[in-house]
């Protein structure tokens, strides 16, 4: 049985540009930081209350496309409380960053920015229906699925 996510990997262009965005923007952890195929790659790590992380390789020199992201391509949603979600909103104008939203998606409130490597980071907040809507008995995914599957094929 899987346990939990113990964290996503991604490529980043420079890791104190990418530490700077995931500790001192988003409060994130910085928890390991280790060297590896010979000192080739540098691979961190970012913590997250539940002590999941979020996890960057930087590769001087090695070819790597960082391509321009649509939020509905890739994207990384965090949960926050709502408190946090809306002090994240007004730290990131105070700062001029980009930020997109907040989006009200019905079971939640998004916001999102662009990390230094063009990744969509996305911060959610619950506007008090997100159980229902994660609980199956309720939101019934199978019956949507099967729904989504025959739209596509007429």
């Amino acid at each position: 049985m899987i346990k939990g996510l113990h964290h996503n990997a991604y490529r980043c262009r420079d890791s104190e540009e990418t530490r700077i965005f995931y500790e001192d923007f988003l409060g994130l952890r910085l928890v390991s930081a280790f060297e590896i195929s010979e000192g080739r790659a540098l691979h961190t790590f970012f913590e997250m209350d539940d002590g999941s992380c979020l996890a960057f390789f930087e590769v001087p020199g090695s070819p790597f496309e960082f391509k321009q992201q649509d939020a509905l391509d890739l994207h990384i949603a965090l949960g926050v409380e709502n408190d946090v979600f809306d002090n994240m909103l007004e730290k990131a104008k105070s700062e001029g960053r980009e930020v997109r939203g907040p989006v009200d998606h019905g079971f939640v409130r998004s916001i999102y920015f662009r990390d230094p490597n063009g990744y969509i980071i996305e911060l959610t907040a619950s506007t008090g229906v997100h159980g229902e809507m994660m609980d199956p008995a309720i939101s019934k995914p199978y019956e949507a699925l099967a729904r989504w599957q025959a739209a596509k094929s007429q």
